[in-house]
């Protein structure tokens, strides 16, 4: 009875302490929202603006509507007062305006980075305020200079992000989807990248924290070099890409767009954090007041969204247009110059001639990096073929080894590599030319046709497609159809070597192959291929190439990224007329007929009976 009666105070007094609690922590946040009002009220109450900064340090461990309320409270001070706050390095004079404004700057700076430190701390677990903080970021850089786009922050706001290896992603996804749209926040995190870049030490790079790190850097962790080029590479990939515009275009800027209305940064902040006040107002973070408060906030944003937006005198589109490229084409270059991972170096390689060329100031710079990694061999000299290719075509590079290279290349291992559909689709694209020496033309016919006896059937499709429009452009090598010794007529057939072929394979030079001394008798034997679709089309090469009136060329793309599986399917869609089938007038009773085997009978124990 008596620990019956026991219990029960117990769990009496505990639920008094939980409504304690909950009433304390109603009781805090309505301090916080105080704090908040009695300093947008007066300046009387300025002392309250470290308070308020003291909820944003990461190391106090805030509660997330703290939070949210003191970023909401802070930016409503301080965007007023940004026109008339000098700049962060400026002295104060002994007019106390002065000191109070210098005094305002310095808490504006610490609420900047206590913003940026807010936006990569792992602790911040509510994404939605997280999106809330980095909007408020974004606009202190708009309204932080004076009117004009405030660089500085947003500098160490990308040099944070990068270093930042777990928020890294989450963060780059919000400049994405909000605010890479505008042309100025391009521009500048071009220039912060490359910045960045410069000042990189990829060898002092690791995951072990510096002894000596300042207090920009004590929350972020050390990343290896690989990793921080991986985070770069990302970020750099996924800034949209720009195109020519005429004069007539006008570009989104962000630092345009709605300043000089305090109405339209109230409007993006509440459209931003709507979603989170609903969320902590069901949760029960919020007392009644809050809720109603919240009602009023989604009454007024329709009034303010009504306010018109100013827009400011920007350049020209020309000059704008070519101030891009120029960032681009540095941040772009200083990249390229790190010791980049193998899997970042074949991404980079496989979408350099249609992401980063076409919008570069000047391609020729890429020649020194894209003629190395020809040089490499292997896959790396495959997939940089493709933009060497544009350079050639289109820029006038001029690069004498391109063919000696491209004929190393030609390997089994080719026919199986993932970019030879792109490779072989090139290959064609540089033998096309009619102006080539017929004994460059040879040698790739003839290393073609002897790779055709080892690779896979798909391999020896797609080497027929390229020995068939060898011959027909270069009608020079036609011989190499059949092609017999020159004294063969004269001397005694015993005496002449069969099997002889002066091709030399293993030869790199190909002025030295000897093979305008050979024929493609290769390319004859697969007219006995076991696979049917091979055997079927070197029957093509039979025809007269060199009438070109009657004859088209093969489209590699074809037979390019052909596979067992492609063969296949063809051969299953294939109609065949006629089908070899058994048949028998009768219908057999048995496997063996007695006329096979005289003497023999075939019955069964039921027939016997």
């Amino acid at each position: 009875m008596a620990s019956n009666q026991a219990s029960s105070k117990k769990r009496k007094n505990k639920g008094l302490g939980d409504n304690n609690k909950r009433k304390k922590k109603h009781q805090d946040l309505s301090d916080v929202r105080e704090l908040g009002q009695q300093l947008l009220s007066s300046r009387a109450h300025i002392n309250n603006l470290p308070l308020l900064l003291n909820f944003l340090n990461p190391a106090s461990s805030s509660p997330p509507e703290f939070i949210l309320e003191s970023i909401l409270s802070l930016q409503s001070f301080f965007t007023p007062l940004l026109p008339q706050l000098p700049s962060s390095s400026a002295k104060p004079s002994e007019d106390p305006e002065s000191i109070y404004l210098t005094w305002v700057r310095s808490k504006f700076d610490e609420f900047v980075q206590f913003l940026i430190q807010l936006s990569v701390s792992p602790t911040l677990a509510e994404e939605a305020l997280r999106e809330v903080v980095v909007d408020t970021l974004m606009e202190c850089v708009k309204d932080g200079n004076a009117g004009k786009f405030h660089s500085s922050i947003y500098h160490k706001f990308i040099h944070t992000m990068v270093y930042s290896i777990e928020e890294a992603d989450t963060l780059l996804n919000l400049l994405v989807s909000k605010y890479f749209k505008y042309f100025d926040v391009c521009y500048f995190t071009y220039i912060s990248l490359e910045k960045l870049i410069r000042t990189l030490d990829v060898n002092q790079c690791s995951d072990v924290r510096s002894e000596s790190a300042d207090s920009e850097n004590e929350s972020l962790a050390r990343a290896s070099g690989e990793v921080l080029i991986r985070i770069i590479h990302n970020v750099i990939s996924k800034i949209p890409p720009f195109e020519q515009l005429g004069d007539k275009t006008e570009f989104e800027m962000w630092n345009a767009s709605g300043e000089n209305s305090f109405s339209s940064v109230i409007v993006q902040r509440f459209t931003c954090v709507l979603n989170f006040l609903y969320l902590c107002c069901i949760l029960g973070v919020f007392n009644k007041d809050s809720k109603t408060e919240t009602k009023k906030i989604k009454g007024t944003e329709g009034n303010l969204g009504k306010v018109k937006k100013s827009s400011n005198d920007v350049p020209s589109s020309a000059i704008i247009s070519k101030k891009m490229k120029l960032k681009f084409s540095k941040t772009w270059m200083a990249f390229l110059t790190l010791p980049l991972p193998i899997d970042v170096y074949k991404e980079v390689l496989a979408t350099l001639h249609q992401a980063v060329i076409p919008y570069l100031s000047n391609p020729i710079l890429l020649c020194d990096f894209l003629t190395r990694s020809y040089d490499i061999g292997g896959v790396i000299s495959v997939m940089a073929l493709s933009g060497l290719f544009i350079l050639m075509t289109e820029h006038g590079l001029e690069y004498p080894n391109l063919y000696v290279k491209l004929y190393a290349l030609l390997k089994p291992s080719i026919f199986i590599a993932k970019h030879r559909a792109k490779f072989f689709e090139l290959l064609d694209s540089c033998l096309k030319s009619s102006l080539l020496p017929a004994y460059l033309a040879a040698s790739f016919a003839k290393k073609l046709s002897r790779l055709a006896l080892t690779v896979p059937p798909s391999g020896g499709l797609v080497i027929t497609a390229l020995i068939h429009n060898l011959l027909r452009r270069h009608p020079s090598i036609n011989c190499l159809v059949h092609q017999e010794e020159k004294d063969q007529t004269t001397k005694d057939v015993t005496s002449i070597k069969p099997g002889i072929d002066h091709f030399n394979n293993e030869e790199t030079d190909l002025l030295k192959t000897n093979a305008m001394r050979s024929s493609l008798w290769e390319v004859d034997t697969l007219r006995h291929h076991y696979c049917p679709p091979v055997s079927r089309f070197v029957l093509s090469l039979e025809n007269d190439l060199t009438v070109r009136s009657k004859t088209t060329e093969v489209a590699i793309k074809d037979f390019s990224s052909g596979s067992y599986a492609t063969i296949f399917r063809d051969e299953m869609r294939r109609r065949v007329k006629q089908v070899p089938l058994a048949f028998y007038k009768a219908i057999p009773t048995s496997l063996f007929s007695e006329s096979d085997f005289v003497g023999w009978t075939f019955q069964s124990e039921e027939q016997k009976q």
